[in-house]
């Protein structure tokens, strides 16, 4: 007997295949690594890896009309030349399936590992079912058990689930965003458009917070404070009743209390309090806590947990659990993880306890506990994923902390029958916290050691005039957690749900701000076709697919059912398709204008220079043209970004954004990113007065100019391609200046 085990990624199959046997032989076919060796049954066995999704949903009958629901699973490789690296996996997996008599499914155990197995197995090696191994880490040993255990069927219900969910979201994302594209397209432009059944709702949440701070208005209050000399320092104490919302009533309070010139204190309220440990890891809490204490966004989070996963070091990220189980072995991975140098002495801490027993949440998930790390030394790792593996480390350690003690001290003063009062709070006995460092996020505030009726001295009274402030747009985390507060979405697509506003154009901004499009877009689906927008719906869904899952409803009722409900939008989108369309293309150009608009051009009183793409590239253009002819050349392949600032000559200053490259901000016009030395040793080049000659090719070199200003570069070019950048050099001629 032969039998292929099939993994979700080449690292997975490596780990896989190592987990199970202590040498397997590595084999090497088109550039794909697979495995091979006999089990304790003496059989022989494969292992071989998709490459994530090598299959995906394609139309039957290829076209741009709607609504549309004949589709088919196709290789990804037939539907995208950017998958075309996945042919040569499928053609791996289909020489070995020949060879195979059993199969096994070692894919992430999520509702999308499922899937991937589930189309390989029935695709490639025409199998209805296989063996399921179940696995929350790549460990050896967690690997092997579960190779040891495995089930006797694939996870049916993950499976259907799982093939139902993209069903769903091609059959909504792709006739909802052909049918405002054609909106668009009859009102007058052809632009692509996107929706979707998770992303409508997510662009409405943002979209009605952003009216809110549209339409609030600022109300004045003031702030009534008194500073008041201690033992040894000034304090600043607040009027007890906070906000005051008239400045006469602030007014008399000042006056009041500028009389006086000592403060008594009434009251020291002094109280001790326990705050528990944090609970563990689950993907939404990383996601929240990486982006508060890293900076790191949330779908960078999960494809670095990902990768630390997929290494062995850390556990499944996908995950909703808050709960570490003990079958974990709560002491193996300490004992692990204290021969890491940097570890030590915490682990060492937490292994002399008597017990050990983590501050488990609420939240389960009956497929894989919370995140932790395996206890298995990291190699290798980039800049992030070391930050992102110390804080899921940090984390597991603070599980298992002792509750801290804090006090908190408030102090209330009476200065003329008004009352004042100030509050700190600092810790006096650590427990969980020293494990958690540098991630806590707590003040430590001492105050003024003072007795109950003492008089101190008043120094002054005032009052700060402030306005209330409009609603905190989300942040990209912060959304993550409202679309899980509100069941939209799942654990893996949240983050891209987020990211795909952004690359859609609907938001923009650190702090999510709808665009003019975003908004004009939520504001028309909401008002011709609420549903779509609408949470209900998608929540509707997601409870369907759920039941799916535990076989409690089947995918050709729920399928059915939402062709049903989808085919009743679009027939009313379609009685308003013209109307929509031209909402839609208003806040479409304006947005397109501000976006291309760099600045005021420097050579007429009132022209803007445009961003515009030409014959040979992207450059800068007065609109004022042909009036006014000014353009400037601007990098290619390239993001360049308004700045709204001014270079010292007048130009627009732009920020330029590529791939691979940290972000430069430069003016439009070349002259002003050179140096006065190196703008010198140009103007000598060019003269004759100066002449290089590059060292490498023995070309003489010649100034030229790019879009990013003036280089030096071959006089032979074509036959020589040799540049330099006369910041490198400029050293060198110094004195020839």
């Amino acid at each position: 007997m032969t039998e292929l085990i099939i993994a979700e990624k080449p690292s997975a199959a490596e780990k896989v295949a190592n987990g199970i046997a202590k040498h397997p032989k590595e084999h090497n076919e088109r550039g794909v690594s697979y495995y091979e060796f006999t089990n304790d049954g003496g059989e022989q066995v494969f292992v071989a890896s998709a490459v994530g999704h090598i299959f995906t949903l394609e139309e039957v009958e290829k076209g741009f009309e709607y609504p549309t629901f004949d589709i088919e699973w196709i290789p990804s490789y037939e539907a995208d030349d950017d998958a075309k690296y996945t042919k040569k996996f499928y053609r791996v997996l289909d020489d070995l399936q020949k060879k195979a008599d059993t199969f096994t499914l070692a894919c992430d155990y999520d509702v999308e590992g499922e899937v991937i197995g589930y189309n390989v197995l029935r695709f490639i090696c025409q199998e209805p079912d296989a063996h399921r191994m179940k696995f929350s880490t790549l460990t050896p040993a967690d690997v092997e058990q579960a190779y040891q255990d495995k089930d006797d069927h694939i996870d049916w219900g993950q499976a259907k689930a799982g093939e139902t969910r993209h069903h769903l979201d091609w059959m909504y994302g792709i006739n909802l965003s052909r049918a405002l594209t054609k909106a668009m397209k009859r009102a007058g432009r052809f632009t692509m458009m996107s929706s979707g059944r998770v992303q409508s709702p997510a662009l409405k949440i943002v979209a009605d917070k952003e009216k809110k701070i549209q339409a609030f208005e600022p109300t004045p209050y003031w702030l009534v404070k008194a500073d008041i000399q201690g033992d040894d320092e000034t304090v600043t104490v607040d009027y007890t009743d906070n906000k005051v919302w008239d400045e006469d009533e602030a007014d008399t309070i000042v006056t009041t209390c500028e009389e006086a010139h000592i403060a008594t204190v009434e009251d020291i309220d002094e109280r001790f309090w326990k705050q528990k440990a944090p609970a563990p890891f689950n993907l939404s809490s990383l996601q929240s806590e990486a982006y508060k204490v890293l900076n790191i966004s949330p779908k960078q989070t999960l494809q670095l947990a990902q990768d630390l996963y997929s290494a062995g070091y850390t556990s499944y990220p996908r995950t909703g659990s808050q709960k570490l189980p003990k079958s974990i072995g709560y002491e193996s991975i300490l004992d692990d993880l204290k021969d890491q140098d940097k570890y030590n002495d915490l682990a060492s801490d937490l292994l002399g306890k008597s017990t050990l027993s983590p501050n488990n949440g609420k939240k389960d998930d009956p497929a894989h506990p919370a995140i932790y790390p395996t206890g298995e030394e990291p190699t290798g790792l980039s800049e992030r994923e070391q930050k992102v593996y110390d804080l899921i480390v940090k984390r597991y350690f603070a599980t298992f902390g002792e509750p801290a003690t804090r006090k908190t001290t408030e102090i209330t003063f009476d200065i003329e029958e008004y009352a004042f009062d100030t509050k700190a709070t600092k810790t006096v006995e650590r427990g969980w916290h020293k494990y958690y460092e540098p991630y806590l996020r707590y003040k430590e505030q001492e105050i003024t050691d003072l007795d109950e009726g003492q008089h101190v001295s008043l120094m002054e009274t005032y009052a700060d005039e402030k306005e209330t402030k409009p609603p905190r747009r989300y942040t990209k985390a912060s959304l993550v957690k409202e679309l899980e507060k509100q069941e939209l979405g799942t654990k893996a697509t949240r983050a891209n749900i987020v990211e795909n506003l952004y690359d859609r154009g609907y938001v923009d901004g650190k702090s999510l701000e709808a665009t003019e499009l975003g908004l004009k877009l939520a504001t028309t689906l909401e008002e011709h076709i609420p549903e779509i927008v609408s949470p209900e719906l998608t929540q509707q869904f997601e409870e369907a697919m759920q039941d799916i899952r535990e076989e409690e409803d089947n995918p050709d009722s729920v399928l059915d059912e939402a062709e049903s409900t989808l085919l009743e939008i679009l027939d009313t989108f379609k009685e308003d398709e013209e109307t929509i369309g031209e909402e839609l293309l208003e806040s479409h150009e304006a947005m397109r204008k501000r976006k291309n608009t760099l600045g005021a051009c420097p050579n007429c009183d009132d022209g803007d220079l445009m961003k515009k793409d030409g014959k040979y590239g992207q450059f800068a253009a007065c609109n004022n043209y042909p009036d006014c002819e000014t353009t400037f050349s601007l990098p290619d392949d390239a993001k360049i970004v308004p700045t709204d600032k001014m270079s010292d000559t007048g130009h627009p200053m732009i920020k330029v954004v590529q791939k691979g490259k940290s972000p430069q901000t430069i003016s439009v016009n070349p002259d002003d990113n050179m140096t006065g030395d190196v703008k010198a040793l140009l103007d000598k080049v060019e003269s004759g007065e100066i002449e290089i000659v590059d060292d490498e090719s023995g070309s003489k070199m010649v100034v030229r100019e790019g879009p990013y200003g003036k280089f030096l570069g071959a006089e032979d070019y074509p036959d020589v391609k040799r540049i330099i950048d006369p910041e490198d050099i400029i050293d060198d001629y110094r004195d020839q200046l």
